[in-house]
């Protein structure tokens, strides 16, 4: 499976972006974590959900705290023609504490049937991680259960490929919304290792997005994160490539190459 992140920046191009414009990075195998505002967070997994259910026509499995009572308009603007069959092979799961989540993710590794999921997404990973205080043990529990979700990934690829050997492997997306700050946040320094890529959405806080008669401009950062070797996530990831993503009002989103 073609990376998530980079397919839902295809997908949902703004149509001012031109073909002569680089096409987006292309990521191997691993993880991506979002940093940012929780609610453009949520957006952008339920668009790659959205995304890899629809157009790649794969099982996804959805963690969140917060249940999702309707299809946002976020996403009924994004994708307007949505099949209803598609939705179907997203599971929606709300586990309302560490322990839960771990218990379901757990899970994975004894269904056989139906197929594995191919893509495991975990909205604001740090509701499940992080107290007030940063009590001890928070840190080990971060270790925990960000290792639990790779190794469950590793066991859904396993089998994928047993089933057919053509199948990409299983990938994970987790949100995350730091209380302290990326840089000195020690839950999401922890969390970070076990991720290939993090993806930082930092929304503009100047005139341009008034200017263009938007709600909302982000500015869209992939690095390399993790165990990844540097100069191989460089090759194929774009490490530094800037994106914009743009909220209309209406709550239309699109996304640019800078």
């Amino acid at each position: 499976m073609a990376d998530i992140l980079t397919l839902v920046f295809r997908t949902f191009m703004s149509q001012e972006a031109t073909a002569a414009d680089p096409p987006p990075p292309t990521a191997g195998g691993g993880g991506a974590l979002l940093v940012g505002d929780h609610s453009i967070g949520r957006s952008v997994l339920l668009l790659a959900a959205v995304t890899a259910a629809s157009e790649l026509g794969v099982r996804v499995v959805f963690f969140s705290q917060t249940p999702i009572q309707s299809v946002p308009v976020s996403l009924q603007k994004c994708v307007p023609s949505l099949n209803p069959e598609s939705l179907k092979k997203i599971k929606f799961s709300y586990p309302g504490t560490a322990e839960e989540l771990l218990q379901q993710v757990a899970s994975l590794h004894e269904s056989v049937c139906p197929p594995p999921p191919s893509l495991i997404v975990v909205d604001r990973l740090e509701s499940y991680l992080c107290a007030p205080g940063h009590p001890p043990g928070e840190r080990s529990r971060a270790a925990h259960l960000s290792a639990l979700l790779c190794d469950t990934a590793a066991f859904c690829t396993q089998a994928l490929q047993q089933q057919s050997s053509s199948s990409a492997p299983c990938r994970v997306l987790a949100s995350f919304q730091s209380d302290c700050g990326p840089a000195t946040d020690p839950v999401l320094d922890v969390v970070d290792r076990y991720f290939q890529v993090r993806c930082s959405l930092t929304q503009d806080g100047g005139y341009e997005a008034a200017a263009a008669g938007l709600q909302q401009l982000w500015h869209v950062c992939l690095s390399a994160r993790g165990v990844t070797d540097a100069k191989d996530c460089e090759d194929r990831l774009g490490v530094g490539q800037q994106w914009q993503l743009l909220v209309f009002p209406g709550g239309l989103l699109e996304f640019k190459l800078v």
